[in-house]
């Protein structure tokens, strides 16, 4: 069901890309995730991580990303609604955005629930344009959850949230692009080959800069820290910087004319 690859792709500057590739791999269920499927895309990010992959590629199979939790048997008068929420999706949401590295999702189809989170917590997302992203919920008399509505609110606003939340609309990737909730939107055939090249790209490059970034992104979202803040914290980001190996390699490639060669440290 979560297919797991890595691969350490050479550079023409002389680098490689060490990238990790994550598939939900269950399209006749619209990739929709049960609780050892969590458990699974988990383990695959902790592996990603131990085999030291400077990015990471997650990709549903099929025609959709995922359409959300597999409620196929599920019970509500016994489902344990906490265990699988708080137990289990929140710890990998929370994997996924401090993963150290820059991570990329290419979403296409039904991007819905759990899969929507899925997003959420990922860093660089290119939706295709037949992409369905939205809250079903109501139809099940059910809340929008896996932390989509402090995402929808930071990115539309309350009253667009909730217009949202009430009708059930599904944002195209195209809308949800215009709307500012993720990357770069494209014709679903684009979709897997120009993910894999951003995502490749990010792999060879500063990735001890990118995570900087990303740490200092996340508090700026986390903590709402103000400018000034903000700015100490970019110095102090910059400074650590400066005695990594991919500091000095940038200014000597500059120097030289050349292309840097990245290692990441």
């Amino acid at each position: 069901m979560i297919d797991y690859a890595f691969e350490r792709v050479p550079t023409d500057a002389g680098s490689t890309a060490d990238l990790a590739t994550i598939t939900l791999q269950r399209p006749g269920a619209l990739n929709a995730l049960d609780e050892q499927a969590l458990r699974d895309l988990d383990a695959a990010y902790r592996r990603a991580e131990d085999d030291g992959a400077r990015a990471v590629l997650l990709q549903g199979e099929g025609r959709a990303f995922c359409a959300g939790r597999d409620i196929a048997g599920v019970d509500p008068r016994t489902d344990d609604v906490p265990g699988y929420l708080n137990d289990l999706l929140a710890p990998l949401l929370q994997r996924i955005a401090a993963f150290p590295a820059p991570t990329f999702a290419a979403a296409q189809g039904a991007c819905l629930g759990v899969g929507l989170g899925l997003l959420i917590a990922t860093d660089v997302v290119y939706v295709a344009d037949d992409a369905k992203i939205g809250s079903p919920f109501a139809a099940l008399g059910a809340m929008l959850d896996s932390g989509g509505h402090a995402f929808l609110l930071e990115r539309l606003g309350a009253h667009r949230s909730l217009d949202l939340i009430y009708s059930g609309h599904l944002l195209s990737g195209a809308e949800a692009v215009a709307s500012g909730l993720f990357s770069q939107r494209m014709p679903g055939d684009e979709l897997a080959s120009r993910t894999r090249a951003a995502a490749l790209a990010a792999a060879s490059g500063p990735t001890a800069a990118f995570l900087e970034s990303k740490r200092l992104l996340w508090r700026l979202r986390t903590e709402r820290l103000g400018f000034w803040d903000a700015l100490e914290a970019e110095s102090r980001a910059q400074a650590r910087l400066s005695g990594t190996e991919d500091y000095r390699e940038g200014f000597a490639a500059f120097a030289e004319k050349r292309a840097p060669v990245f290692r990441g440290r």
